[in-house]
Order: structure tokens, then C-alpha cells, then sequence
């Protein structure tokens, strides 16, 4: 068959194919909503009567220029209602007030801790380095990690996040954003919602793939025996995601979904800052496990391809009763799903803009992996 044939058959039935694609494009996003996404509903609180986690814990938060922060959140750090526990703030080589703050806190909470990187001028992946200083200096076998510019919702945070250890070695937990009165804050923390509800049902599935270092928990042993973030030691970003990537399976993974166990922090307020910060989280997704990869790509181009077929065959099969039911289901259950997740966490006046930010996002996160200047590693 000659290739000015072939051309010719598709072109004679181009609508046909489209209409074929969309099909398939719809059923893949149906099974994401109905396979992974639906298991939000599974994820409740427990009031039964459980084995309590109190052992001692080691709180670990690596601080660069966070003096501002630290005054404002750290105090809830330490006035956790937990029997034992111990904070060590980490002095990423500040240039701001950071190590008198540290130095006034201690004199007040005899359970701070503090260790510090010098600035030497040289390109340490600050962050990383700081944070395989913390495990490695903490007292307990159980670390809890969070960052400086982050609050915690109540004074049982610490004793909700770690309840998960009764039977496994990470624990993955929320942390949403502050909400502002702009268009960009309600879109911020719709990524965030989406981002939570796929690793949280993901993980519920069997299949963990990702942290939040604003609000993850592990046993020391486990980061010291995968030799803790040696691997991508020098990416600057992924001490959350690529180091649970790593280690997490079926078996060694629970979440934390208690709204005290929330913590939140305050969002970018411009969208260039925000696109910096997802560009630096998205440099990390090439190194995820295959399937991992493989997984999340097929949501998210089946997602971008129902869009885009949606809006080129509407006006063509507007008649057409199957192609209406299939977008309808596929726009109820991401509505569903959205609207029950905003409420489990809390996220206000987001589900109007559900449709909206469903469809942008995607294309705005391809943008940035494939068309926006790359970071160095």
C-alpha cells in the first residue's frame, strides 16, 4: 500500500478514528477515577479503638534564611502535646537572622536541637545535605519531617502523623495551602488537592510513588539503610518524592488523613514563582520508577488528548447519544471526586473551577517539563 493511499484512507476516515481515540482516551480516564481516585472515599479517619503510637520522635526541619518563620511557626513545633519528642532545625548556611532565632528558642524548649551547614561558597544541595544531617543527628528511631515556613493545623499533628508507624515505616500526609482572594491561590491549591488525591489513592492501591516534605514521616533505619538521598544527591530538588520513590512499597507505606495531622504553608503569590517551583518538582519525575512514570504519563496525556478530542468532534457528534454519555460520566466522576475531596480536606471554594483547572494544568505542566529553560542538576 503506497503511503498516498494510506493517507487518502485516513483522511476519508478521520472522524472515525478521532471518535475511536476519544473512546479510548475516556474509558483510560474512567478507569483512573474508578480504580485509583475512588479509593478518596476509603480513606476516613478511624474512631475505633487502635494501637497508640507513642514513641519517641525526632522532628527535622532544614532552614535556609527562615528567620521570619521560624519566629512565627516553630513555637507550634515545640508546644506538640506529645510525650517525648525532640526538634532539630537544621542552619542551611543562612545570611538572615536564622541562627539567633535558633539560639533564642533553645534557651526556652530544652527539646531543640540545632546543627548548621556552613556557607563556603560551594553548591551543596543545601537542602538534602541538611536533611541527612538531621536523621543522622536525631536521638529517636522515628523522624517526622516538615519545613520552616510551615504550620501545623493543631497541637496533635505529630501524634497523628505518626500513628502509622504501628505497622509501617513511612507515612505520607497532606499539606495543603494557606487560601488567599486570587484566581492563581485557588489554582495552586487545586494542584495540590490533585496531586494529593493521586498519591494518596495511589498509595492506597499499592502503588506509593511520592512524599511531601512538608509533611512525611520515616523510620530513621530505613533512610540510613537505602543510604538516604546518596542517589540524587546532586538534584537539587526530590528529597521527598524521589527518596520515597525509592523505598516505598504495598507493604511499608500508610497515610496520614486526620485533619490534625494537616500542615500548611504560605503559596507562591506570583505565577512566575509558582512556575519556578513546579519546574523544579517536575525535574524530579524522570527519575521515578518506570511504571511509575508510565502510570502517571497515561493519566495525564489521556486527560490533555479527552480535552482536545472533546472540543474538535463536539460540534460533529453533538447527536451522538454514546459520545455525549461517555464525556457526561467522565465529567461527573471527576466532579465527584473533586468536590468530596475539597470537603475531606478541607479545601474551600475550589470545585467551581474543577473543569477548568482539570484541563490547564495538564498543558500547563507539559509546558513546563518540555518547553520552559531547564534547571541544572
Amino acid at each position: 500500500m503506497s503511503i498516498h493511499l494510506l493517507f487518502s484512507l485516513i483522511s476519508r476516515h478521520i472522524e472515525t478514528i478521532l471518535l475511536i481515540t476519544f473512546f479510548i482516551v475516556s474509558f483510560i480516564q474512567i478507569f483512573y477515577y474508578v480504580f485509583f481516585y475512588s479509593r478518596i472515599f476509603t480513606l476516613k479517619p478511624q474512631t475505633e479503638a487502635k494501637p497508640i503510637f507513642n514513641k519517641p520522635v525526632s522532628v527535622i526541619i532544614a532552614a535556609h534564611n527562615e528567620a521570619h518563620n521560624l519566629r512565627q511557626f516553630l513555637p507550634l513545633v515545640l508546644e506538640q502535646d506529645y510525650p517525648e519528642f525532640e526538634v532539630i532545625v537544621i542552619n542551611d548556611r543562612s545570611e538572615d537572622e536564622t541562627d539567633t532565632v535558633i539560639l533564642e528558642f533553645k534557651k526556652k524548649y530544652k527539646h531543640l536541637k540545632s546543627t548548621f551547614i556552613n556557607n563556603n561558597g560551594k553548591l551543596t544541595h543545601g537542602k538534602k545535605l541538611a536533611i541527612t544531617l538531621g536523621v543522622k543527628a536525631s536521638a529517636y528511631d522515628y523522624v517526622v519531617l516538615t519545613d520552616a515556613d510551615c504550620k501545623p493545623i493543631s497541637n496533635q499533628w505529630i501524634k497523628e502523623m505518626v500513628q502509622g508507624f504501628s505497622s509501617t515505616d513511612i507515612v505520607l500526609g497532606y499539606g495543603p495551602y494557606f487560601e488567599e482572594k486570587s484566581f492563581l491561590n485557588k489554582m495552586i491549591r487545586f494542584d495540590t488537592l490533585f496531586i494529593a488525591l493521586q498519591y494518596m489513592t495511589f498509595a492506597k492501591a499499592g502503588v506509593p510513588y511520592m512524599g511531601i516534605g512538608r509533611n512525611l514521616a520515616y523510620k530513621k533505619d530505613l533512610f540510613i539503610q537505602n543510604k538516604g538521598l546518596v542517589s540524587h544527591a546532586h538534584i537539587r530538588s526530590g528529597d521527598d518524592d524521589l527518596f520515597i520513590n525509592e523505598v516505598a512499597n504495598s507493604k511499608n507505606t500508610s497515610l496520614s488523613i486526620a485533619p490534625d495531622s494537616f500542615v500548611y504553608s504560605n503559596p507562591k503569590t506570583t505565577f512566575k514563582e509558582w512556575i519556578w517551583q513546579k519546574q523544579r518538582h517536575l525535574t524530579t519525575f524522570k527519575r521515578y520508577k518506570k511504571y511509575h512514570r508510565v502510570l502517571l504519563a497515561t493519566e495525564v496525556y489521556s486527560r490533555m488528548l479527552f480535552y482536545i478530542l472533546l472540543i474538535i468532534l463536539s460540534p460533529i457528534f453533538i447527536n451522538n447519544y454514546f459520545f455525549i454519555a461517555v464525556a457526561v460520566i467522565r465529567f461527573l466522576l471527576l466532579m465527584v471526586m473533586i468536590t468530596y475531596s475539597s470537603q475531606f480536606f478541607n479545601e474551600k471554594r475550589i470545585s467551581l473551577f474543577a473543569i477548568f483547572f482539570d484541563f490547564t494544568l495538564p498543558v500547563l505542566n507539559f509546558f513546563v517539563y518540555l518547553v520552559y529553560p531547564k534547571l541544572k542538576d
